[in-house]
């Protein structure tokens, strides 16, 4: 078992490789738009996951996703040709949703600080109802009092 120090160093080393393999080595034009995000390694070495995005629609991401597919084995050799260890791991590819995922959270900030924003007018406006302070009294009301009181005494 590696540590996990060197499994993240491969795994950022596998990052480099495959995105260049893409740029330079596989001809494929399906992988033009594709953008390797991330890779993690397991602790044993053995495979590499590889997160990517993909611009364009959704045909673009599924087209994507066969020439990965179809590219395996020739990244896996690039990979292979410029690691040193003893044994090259498995690629697996995952579309990366994290810039879909923040795209939408972006979204849903936009919308409250607008409700914040319309919520804070309407404060602005607003008027306590009934009297504007009902626990003070006037001051004749304070004299009347003052007055029955001393009467009683």
């Amino acid at each position: 078992m590696a540590d996990q120090a060197r499994a993240a160093r491969l795994a950022q080393r596998i990052k480099v490789v495959v995105a260049q393999a893409l740029g330079k080595v596989v001809k494929d034009p399906r992988v033009d738009a594709i953008t390797v995000t991330d890779a993690r390694v397991t602790s044993d070495l053995q495979q590499a996951t590889i997160y990517y995005t993909v611009f364009g629609d959704e045909t673009a991401k599924e087209d994507a996703a066969k020439a990965l597919e179809k590219a395996k084995g020739v990244l896996r050799k690039e990979v292979g040709r410029n690691l040193t260890i003893r044994l090259t791991p498995s690629l697996e590819f995952v579309a990366d949703e994290i810039p879909v995922n923040a795209s939408h959270l972006e979204d849903l900030l936009r919308q409250a600080k607008e409700r914040d924003a319309e919520v804070a007018a309407l404060a602005q406006q607003a008027k306590p109802a009934g009297d504007a302070d009902p626990y003070r009294t006037s001051e004749s009301d304070l004299e009347d009092d003052d007055e029955a009181g001393e009467a009683r005494a």
